[in-house]
């Protein structure tokens, strides 16, 4: 009895000796890949083979006597060196998946992100306008907007942890996703109570953005683009014939009278009102401005030489505005030269 006593307690001191002495290895930097299904004794197993573990035999019965072998999950580990085993079975436990991060900018258009999709995602064989084609899938927002053409303006700016192997699905899928969690039912009924429907707000919040990057005055931007709706006065936002570019593939990052001029009805110098659908991906803080417009008499703005910024000067008449365009296009010419 007092043999037996003495084994189980030299025992005990053995296993937890085992599991507290840092394991020094050369795999710090490598992920090694658990699958789904394998054997307890086959993780630990292959984590004595790549060097992470010393000893199987003391891990082993410490999971059988003491642990839960069932809490051992699949998924892509890094294991930091050096690392005790009892540290290597809490990583275990929490089930670690790789992950690369992709972000969709404020303001990119579906052109833009077909782009960095095909630079970003390792697994995407598929051509730019094969993936801008799968953003005519509406379903995941066709509740919210059944009457946009596709998911322009809905795949919601913000940064995603996506799979190594993951395609333009997975990311259409989460950005949607992002966008159903950002977009509040009371914003709906704003829109209603405005004469609007959501898509119709998405589509401002999506010229707002294009047009300013400073939060603070996009309620004024709003203004102006409520204030010449009202009068059915053209919008004039150049950043529409841009993206009209963009659509049919010729954009070259300067726009040409060419651009100003093209009749597409997203051109809003040639057609009054609003263009058929969003033309970026806008922000929160936009579709805010869009919701609740400051209230001005203001028809026009021009960017603010003055700060350099990216902040306008507002104006309410033409002759103002003449003036402050002068001083712009004046500026621009300095700049070219230098």
């Amino acid at each position: 009895m007092l043999i037996a006593a003495v084994a189980a307690a030299v025992g005990f001191i053995w296993i937890r000796s085992a599991l507290d002495t840092p394991q020094v290895h050369d795999k710090s930097d490598v992920y090694i890949t658990i699958e789904r299904g394998t054997p307890p004794a086959a993780i630990i197993a292959r984590l004595r083979s790549e060097g992470i573990i010393n000893d199987s035999l003391p891990v082993m019965i410490y999971l059988r006597i003491f642990g839960d072998s069932s809490k051992l999950k699949a998924g892509d580990y890094r294991f930091y060196s050096p690392i005790t085993p009892r540290q290597v079975l809490s990583e275990l436990e929490k089930g670690e998946t790789r992950t690369i991060k992709f972000t969709i900018p404020e303001g990119f258009t579906r052109f833009d992100l077909a782009k960095r999709i095909k630079e970003r995602l390792p697994a995407e064989e598929r051509s730019e306008d094969e993936i801008v084609a799968l953003f005519n899938d509406t379903s995941a927002i066709s509740d919210i907007a059944p009457e946009a053409k596709n998911l322009e303006g809905y795949l919601s700016p913000s940064t995603y942890e996506l799979h190594p192997l993951a395609k333009t699905e997975d990311l259409i899928r989460a950005a949607t996703a992002q966008f159903r969690k950002t977009w509040k039912n009371e914003w709906t009924e704003s829109a209603r109570q405005m004469g609007l429907t959501p898509h119709q707000i998405v589509t401002i919040a999506s010229l707002i953005e294009t047009e300013t990057a400073v939060p603070d005055e996009r309620p004024l931007v709003a203004s102006v683009i409520f204030n010449r709706l009202r009068r059915a006065i053209p919008l004039g936002i150049d950043q529409t014939s841009v993206y009209v570019a963009k659509m049919e593939n010729r954009w070259d990052g300067t726009i040409n009278k060419s651009d100003l001029e093209v009749d597409s009805p997203y051109n809003t110098r040639r057609h009054p009102g609003l263009p058929p659908g969003p033309i970026a991906s806008p922000s929160v803080s936009s579709i805010e401005a869009a919701l609740a417009p400051a209230v001005t008499d203001y028809l026009f703005y021009v960017r603010n030489v003055g700060t350099n910024d990216g902040s306008h000067h507002f104006y309410a008449s033409a002759a103002e505005f003449e003036r402050g365009k002068a001083e712009y296009q004046q500026w621009l010419k300095s700049q070219r030269q230098q």
